[in-house]
């Protein structure tokens, strides 16, 4: 027992030392963002579009697909992911909870989450930024910023990550598989937030191009007309069957013979069933949120 726990104690070391290998991309990475609003420029707001901003979600797939199957490489060790897996001073939690909030806060003292297109998955007592202030555009209104449903993304991955591996044994190998949880966190899960709260710029595009028709349901605060507005069952099925076609191109074992084995590094069946039972419902909720609030 001593000795799994010494190993244990060498493996969290090794985890949290991981942490000062991401900080140079960490900066980069938050500062880099404001190329990222779809359809406008550095020196100052241009008009956007419904199509600009579908084709960076699209492009945002890519993202989404290439991190999932670099996950899916290693074991799901549920070692990790308990309450009580590690012990440090004033903080219960997970290994990950722990890596992630620490490195948030890091982020935090670089601007990271000045971008209206980041929200943390750990908001509370950030640290201010160090930095000098981005001129983002402000496109969204004002209540965009008290938007932020990362909680439910968290619980979602944690309900995928059984989906994409097998069960691992509890072998000590807490830092490599810390480390790629970690860089699934920061590539695929801040992918797949930045996609799902992308809502608010699809939200606020749909609002401009037809207020008359979103207005009522918003004076109403109906939210089942909302959703009713915002849905389109064959665009949504589109996207399923191109996220399900990606993973296949994407994830497909390749050889030198011409023969296709059929295998796969992802079942491509998950991506499509991400898509449809996650990501395009919690994007939709995040639209109707922001409408909700779009005429305060």
């Amino acid at each position: 027992m001593g000795s799994h726990n010494g190993r244990f104690v060498i493996s969290v070391r090794k985890a949290l030392l991981f942490i000062s290998s991401l900080l140079c991309l960490l900066m980069a990475s938050s500062t880099s963002a404001a190329s990222n609003f779809p359809g406008m420029e550095h020196s100052g707001v241009k008009e956007f579009t419904l199509e600009s901003v579908r084709e960076s979600l699209i492009r945002q797939e890519d993202t989404i697909i290439f991190s999932l199957i670099e996950r899916a490489k290693f074991a799901f060790n549920s070692s990790l992911y308990g309450e009580s897996s590690i012990e440090i001073p004033g903080f219960y939690g997970s290994l990950i909870h722990y890596i992630v909030k620490e490195i948030e806060r890091i982020e935090a003292k670089v601007g990271r989450y000045e971008n209206p297109e980041e929200h943390p998955f750990f908001p509370d007592d950030l640290p201010c930024s160090l930095l000098p202030p981005h001129n983002y555009p402000q496109v969204l209104h004002p209540a965009a910023a008290s938007i932020n449903i990362n909680k439910k993304i968290w619980e979602m991955y944690f309900k995928l990550l059984p989906l994409l591996t097998e069960k691992g044994p509890d072998d000590g190998n807490y830092a490599s598989i810390a480390a790629s949880d970690l860089a699934c966190l920061q590539v695929f899960m801040q992918a797949l937030s930045r996609r799902i709260h992308y809502g608010k710029f699809v939200a606020e595009v749909k609002f401009r191009e037809a207020p008359q028709d979103y207005g009522a349901a918003i004076r109403a605060q109906d939210r089942d007309a909302l959703m009713k507005l915002l849905t389109f069952e064959s665009v949504e099925e589109m996207v399923r069957r191109r996220v399900e076609k990606k993973a296949m191109v994407f994830g497909q074992e390749v050889s030198l013979s011409d023969d296709i084995n059929g295998k796969y590094k992802v079942d491509p069946t998950i991506l499509s069933r991400l898509y449809g039972e996650w990501i395009m419902p919690l994007t939709k909720l995040v639209q109707v949120d922001y409408l909700l609030r779009r005429l305060d």
